[in-house]
C-alpha cells in the first residue's frame, strides 16, 4: 500500500509542478511545504517506516528517497525557469540606450595635489626628462649619507624624520631616488622624481605627509645660466607667461652653491596681495649645482660630469595655484572643498 502511494505522490507532484505558470509561481513554494514540510505527505510517509515490515523497508526507503530527488529536482528546475523568465524581463524593462546623451550629470574634477603632479610631469617630460620613482621605505644611507649629509650632521635637524629603526625610515625627501638613479645611470641624463614623502612637522602650511619634485640633470659643462634658464621655462609654462623668478643664496649640503628659488605670485602678477603677503613674491623651491662629493659617492667622474638640481613641494604649488590657504584642506576630503575645484 504504502509502495503505491508514493507513486501516486510522484506522478501527481510532478504533474502539480508542470502546471504551474509564472504569474503563481507562488504556488511552487506551497507544493513544497506541502510535500517536504514538517507536516508534509513525504514526510509522515517517512515517519511511517517504522510500521514497515522489515523485510520491505529497503525497497520502500529507496523509493522514498526517489520520491523525493525527482520531486526537489522538478522544483528546482521549475524555480530556475521562472528566474531566468524574470531576468529576461528585468533585461528587457529596463535596458537603457547607452548612446544616448546622459542627463544632468555631474562633472568631476582632478584633486589638486594630482592635477598639478599631472601638469608639472607633462612639463617636465616635454623637456626632455624622464620620470623614475622609488621606494618611500627608504634606508638611511640613500636619504641622507648619499645626499653628503652624514650621520649627527646638524643638517639633519631640518627634517624631523620618521625612523623606523636606526637604518630604516620613511624617506624625508625624494632626493633619495637620485641618489639610487645616479649609481644606476651613465651620464648625461635628465630626471624627475615625483612622489610621498614624511617629516614630523604639521601645521597650515605644513603636513606629515606631503609630495615633492625632485629634478636632476648631470652632463658636461652644466652651469648655474642652465638651472636658470630650465627653471624660468618651467614656471612660466606652470604659472603664466608674465612670471618672473628670484634666486636667493642658500645651503643644502647636497648642492654648493645652493640657492632659494622665489616666483612671482601668479595671484597678484608681482603686485602684492595677501596670498603673498605683500611682496609680490613666493618662495617656492630649493636648487643648486650639485656637490661634486654626491656625484663622487654616486660613482661619477665630477672632473668631468656637473650637475643640477632642483625640489619643490607639489602641495605647497597647489595651493598657490589654486588661493588655498591651509595645506589641510587638502588632506579632509571635504566635499564642498572638492566642489570648487571644479
Amino acid at each position: 500500500m504504502l509502495l503505491e502511494e508514493l507513486v501516486n505522490l510522484k506522478n501527481e507532484t510532478l504533474n502539480e509542478i508542470e502546471k504551474v505558470e509564472y504569474e503563481s509561481k507562488k504556488d511552487l513554494q506551497e507544493i513544497r511545504v506541502k510535500v517536504f514540510g514538517k507536516n508534509g505527505i513525504l514526510t509522515a510517509m517517512s515517519k511511517g517506516m517504522k510500521d514497515v515490515e522489515p523485510q520491505d523497508r529497503p525497497k520502500v526507503g529507496a523509493l522514498i528517497n526517489e520520491v523525493r530527488n525527482s520531486i526537489e529536482q522538478s522544483l528546482v528546475e521549475k524555480e530556475n525557469e521562472f528566474k531566468a523568465k524574470e531576468l529576461n524581463e528585468k533585461l528587457e524593462n529596463e535596458k537603457i540606450d547607452i548612446t544616448e546623451p546622459s542627463k544632468g550629470s555631474l562633472k568631476g574634477a582632478f584633486h589638486p595635489i594630482s592635477d598639478v603632479i599631472d601638469r608639472m610631469i607633462d612639463i617636465c617630460v616635454k623637456m626632455g626628462f624622464s620620470v623614475v620613482e622609488g621606494p618611500e621605505i627608504e634606508s638611511d644611507y640613500y636619504n641622507f649619507e648619499a645626499m653628503n649629509i652624514p650621520k649627527n650632521h646638524p643638517s639633519r635637524d631640518m627634517q624631523d624624520t620618521f625612523f623606523i629603526n636606526d637604518n630604516i625610515l620613511l624617506r624625508s625627501q625624494t632626493s633619495a631616488v637620485q641618489a639610487r638613479e645616479m649609481e644606476i645611470q651613465k651620464p648625461p641624463f635628465k630626471i624627475i622624481c615625483p612622489g610621498k614623502t614624511y617629516r614630523n612637522d604639521s601645521d597650515s602650511t605644513h603636513s606629515p605627509i606631503f609630495h615633492q619634485l625632485e629634478g636632476l640633470v648631470i652632463d658636461e659643462n652644466v652651469s648655474m645660466a642652465d638651472l636658470k634658464s630650465m627653471l624660468m621655462t618651467l614656471m612660466k609654462r606652470l604659472f603664466g607667461e608674465d612670471t618672473t623668478i628670484r634666486f636667493r643664496p642658500s645651503f643644502f649640503p647636497f648642492t654648493e652653491p645652493s640657492i632659494e628659488v622665489d616666483v612671482s605670485c601668479p595671484t597678484c602678477h608681482g603686485k602684492g596681495c595677501n596670498l603673498c603677503k605683500g611682496t609680490g613674491m613666493l618662495e617656492l623651491l630649493g636648487a643648486g649645482i650639485v656637490n661634486p662629493k654626491v656625484l663622487e659617492m654616486s660613482g661619477i667622474d665630477s672632473k668631468k660630469y656637473r650637475g643640477f638640481a632642483f625640489g619643490f613641494g607639489l602641495d605647497r604649488t597647489a595651493m598657490i595655484l589654486n588661493s588655498i590657504g591651509n595645506i589641510k584642506y587638502l588632506y579632509k576630503n571635504d566635499i564642498r572643498f572638492l566642489e570648487q575645484m571644479k
